[in-house]
């Protein structure tokens, strides 16, 4: 009988660290770490050459074992200063377009995102964030005070103060305001209303505007407050207006839902827009331009002010020096 042969073991070949493909690829570990993780801090040509050799070796980044190391967890918080309701919801171009850009670019740069709005911000993964996005200011800018307290990097969509100690990005809410005056004296209009309310400092930039073009020819406004910017909130003011029989020929709303909801008072009280009163939004909604008549509105552009809020959000995580940045407006005239 012959004797049974035994099986060597199979030598099983140890898998690469990071150091090792650092080495290999003639870069450092930090390069290493980003390409795999695809991120736009290293080029398009040197991700393909890492990624193709980590395949090659069979090496896997382990993320836990990356931001353990770095002591991040490559996660920024976007917190929306509102409270969704049935009127106002989380899937309205505001904050929506937004949240497209900030994720887009975010994950482009491997890192997740954490949504929520004002009641989670306490949230123990929320204060593990390296970085907070926040959309929106709140009034008086109790919302930037509250998250300032939380001593991480921060940007913020909305207006620029003063006395910012945080990035801003926003809209140049003043020059909205000044191209809606600008408009409603081109076309003879004498007797303005705005509505909206100036306790948010983006509202307030837009009022300033408006109010100080006004000025240059002698008009002074009549500023209706409302808390809210909903189809309801615009029918109101304008009932308001009606009740008071108050004369006025035109109105600038500051958003759009504020203006269809004015336009439709104004049409149950027999008047003709844009004939009788000429109105303006504010944003540039897909609803505003598809409204009957075609909404005429101020357009900021949601989507680029995401991929900037990320970008600035991103480079303060790096310790990287950055500046706020308002991004322009534009009039948009259609039917009303």
């Amino acid at each position: 009988m012959s004797p049974v042969k035994k099986k060597q073991p199979v030598a099983v070949r140890p898998s690469p660290t990071m150091a090792d493909l650092a080495k290999l690829a003639g870069v450092s570990k930090i390069t290493i770490s980003r390409a795999l993780a695809d991120s736009p801090l290293v080029t398009l040509e040197t991700r393909e050459r890492i990624q193709a050799l980590a395949r090659k070796h069979g090496y896997k980044l382990n993320v836990s074992a990356r931001n353990l190391r770095l002591r991040r967890s490559h996660t920024v918080a976007v917190i929306v200063e509102m409270t969704p309701s049935s009127s106002r919801t989380m899937w309205d171009p505001y904050p929506l377009s937004l949240l497209g850009g900030i994720s887009q670019e975010l994950t482009s740069a491997g890192y997740s995102v954490l949504l929520t709005t004002r009641q989670g911000a306490a949230n123990a993964a929320v204060q593990a964030a390296d970085g907070v996005i926040l959309l929106g200011q709140g009034v008086r800018q109790d919302a930037v005070k509250l998250y300032d307290k939380m001593g991480l990097p921060m940007a913020v969509w909305g207006a620029e103060g003063d006395h910012d100690n945080h990035i801003v990005v926003g809209s140049d809410n003043r020059q909205g305001g000044i191209s809606v005056a600008e408009r409603f004296l081109s076309i003879g209009r004498r007797r303005p209303v705005f509505i909206g309310n100036s306790d948010h400092p983006e509202m307030a930039q837009r009022l300033h505007g408006f109010v100080d073009e006004l000025a240059g020819h002698g008009i002074k406004p009549l500023l209706l407050q409302r808390v809210d910017w909903t189809l309801d909130s615009g029918a109101d003011a304008v009932r308001s207006l009606a009740s008071r029989k108050v004369h006025f020929d035109s109105i600038f709303a500051c958003s759009d839902l504020l203006a269809m909801g004015a336009i439709r008072a104004l049409v149950e009280l027999g008047l003709s827009v844009p004939n009788d009163v000429s109105v303006v939004g504010y944003d540039d909604t897909p609803l505003g331009a598809s409204f009957l008549p075609p909404l005429s509105t101020v357009r900021q552009n949601w989507q680029e002010g995401g991929v900037l809020l990320a970008r600035k959000v991103l480079a303060l995580i790096q310790g990287q020096a950055v500046a706020s940045q308002m991004l322009p407006t534009s009039l948009i005239v259609r039917a009303t």
